[in-house]
């Protein structure tokens, strides 16, 4: 059974540590997360960004039963559980599959994840193009075609991150 659950950052490894007390090592933690290069002053700072912010999801054949969240309700670095995800389930593995299926190297997010909409603004997150605005004009499945500024051109989907603006 899958739960979503908002954490403290900074007690991550303590929410961790008290999940594995009440629960054994049989759960599984999961977060999508994206990874952006920038450059700043003529230096590469890798960034690593966390899709959801503050929420991650979190499996245990145990989250059926309302006394196994009552008991967890006060671990360290925990906020709080979101209610209805014993109702969404079904959406839940969804999303979850997805992300999964999305992943590239190192389990961060592609740019396969996002949906690519005809005449929207994306910004590059990656590569000698970082922080340039561009417009997409054509999607095919493997390339895009893009204008930036007055130049056309057609870049691989793989080769570079982009998020939306």
């Amino acid at each position: 059974m899958w739960t979503i659950l908002r954490f403290d950052k900074n007690k991550f490894e303590s929410l961790k540590r008290d999940f594995s007390k009440q629960l054994g090592n049989d759960f599984i933690i999961y977060y999508p997360k994206s990874f952006f290069q920038r450059y700043k002053n003529k230096k590469r700072i890798n960034k690593e960004f966390n899709l959801l912010g503050d929420y991650l999801f979190c499996f245990h054949k145990k989250f059926t039963y309302q006394e196994t969240i009552n008991s967890l309700k006060f671990s360290r670095g925990l906020k709080y559980f979101l209610n209805g995800f014993l109702q969404s389930q079904d959406e839940i593995r969804t999303f979850i599959e997805k992300c999964k299926k999305n992943e590239i190297k190192g389990g961060y997010l592609g740019s396969d994840f996002f949906e690519i909409n005809i005449n929207s603004e994306y910004k590059f997150s990656s590569g000698p193009f970082t922080n340039i605005i561009f417009k997409i004009i054509k999607s095919q499945r493997h390339k895009i075609n893009i204008l930036m500024g007055n130049i056309k051109t057609t870049i691989n989907k793989k080769e570079f991150l982009f998020r939306p603006l």
